[in-house]
């Protein structure tokens, strides 16, 4: 497959820059692998297409609020400060993204806060936007964590052309986030609601949980037309025993498992072995999945509707399909789904 075959035109209007009022309101395609046929629902809907021991696999991820606003030492010039990860917990050093990257140097000193409180050094550059910064705080690890991230804001994603407002805390982030590291969220798991999901274990549904912190290679251009030689960011990935166990017994069972969101699917489909079964697994994944690919785990998947050429789209390709999924893409056009990680979703059901 070639980059250009993921190309389509996406009106401004159709990409979402608010979340629905509940976010089991959104709307949602249906897609059956076997027959083709497409159906229009509303999300909370999906509970119909689901029975008795079926299990949903969901990224229990915690979005922290990435993008700081500072000002250089000096000249005052506001810089954009993206964290991507703690490099060292004992020393204060993050791996960020600076922006404009040009104006900032090793040496350099950056103030934020309203009052200057928090003052960072930059000791390092490791690509032409990235730096290594050392904050100057004194104070416990956890008094720092707090004051840092209490001057951040979620980190929307690019084509979400607005700043932050109150309302992202609680919806750029899914009811189930546990486990803090994710510089985006995984956009599928934004639908679920407490009473949708309370629904579904009334129905007997069963939830397993795995882990994997969504970076920012998600939103990164492809600059190669073969897809064989585009080179995926690793994200940090734990699968455990327990989700293991649930996974594997409802596949045994023949019961239908549902990966929430690319993430998900790229997670089980870097643990399974070669039996089909979901192994525990704790460590990092750069696994790039394009058409066609022969998937072990899933045998239903939940997915938003993502942007031209982007390597969620390929993957969700890979798994209903290139020309059912891109038919499916041109119907939502025409029918005015949102798009984008605030918009609506897709369910995909192999039988």
């Amino acid at each position: 497959m070639k980059l250009s075959q993921f190309k389509f035109k996406l009106p401004e209007e159709k990409i979402a820059l608010h979340p629905a009022k509940y976010r089991d309101e959104s709307r949602l395609m249906v897609v059956h692998k076997s027959t083709g046929e497409i159906e229009h629902v509303m999300f909370k809907d999906i509970l119909n297409y689901f029975d008795d021991k079926d299990v949903f696999i969901f990224n229990d991820t915690k979005v922290f609020p990435a993008r700081l606003y500072g000002n250089k030492e000096k000249t005052g010039a506001r810089i954009e400060v993206f964290l991507l990860r703690e490099l060292n917990e004992e020393l204060r050093l993050w791996d960020v993204l600076v922006d404009p990257a040009r104006k900032i140097r090793i040496g350099n000193k950056l103030y934020f806060g309203d009052d200057d409180s928090m003052v960072a050094e930059v000791i390092d550059n490791t690509t032409s936007r990235g730096r290594t910064l050392r904050f100057l705080y004194d104070g416990p690890h956890d008094e720092f964590k707090k004051a840092l991230y209490a001057l951040g804001e979620p980190p929307l994603p690019p084509f979400i052309h607005r700043p932050a407002e109150p309302e992202d805390e609680e919806r750029f982030q899914t009811i189930f986030a546990k486990n803090e590291g994710a510089v985006t969220v995984p956009a599928a798991g934004l639908h679920f609601s407490r009473e949708l999901m309370k629904r579904m274990e009334i129905k007997g549904i069963d939830f397993a949980f795995i882990t994997m912190h969504c970076g920012l290679g998600n939103f990164r251009d492809i600059d190669v037309e073969d897809l064989t030689k585009h080179k995926m960011d690793s994200e940090q990935m734990f699968v455990n025993a327990e989700a293991c166990r649930i996974v594997n017994e409802a596949k045994d069972r023949g019961n239908k498992v549902c990966a929430v969101g690319t993430t998900v699917m790229r997670t089980i489909e870097t643990a399974v072995g070669t039996d089909g079964h979901l192994k525990e697994f704790e460590g990092w994944t750069n696994k790039f999945i394009f058409p066609p690919y022969d998937f072990s785990v899933a045998n239903a998947m939940v997915s938003n509707f993502q942007m031209p050429l982007s390597t969620m789209l390929m993957l969700k390709c890979a798994y209903g399909g290139y020309e059912l999924i891109m038919d499916a893409y041109n119907i939502a056009l025409k029918e005015n789904y949102r798009f984008g990680t605030y918009g609506d979703a897709m369910l995909i059901l192999d039988k």
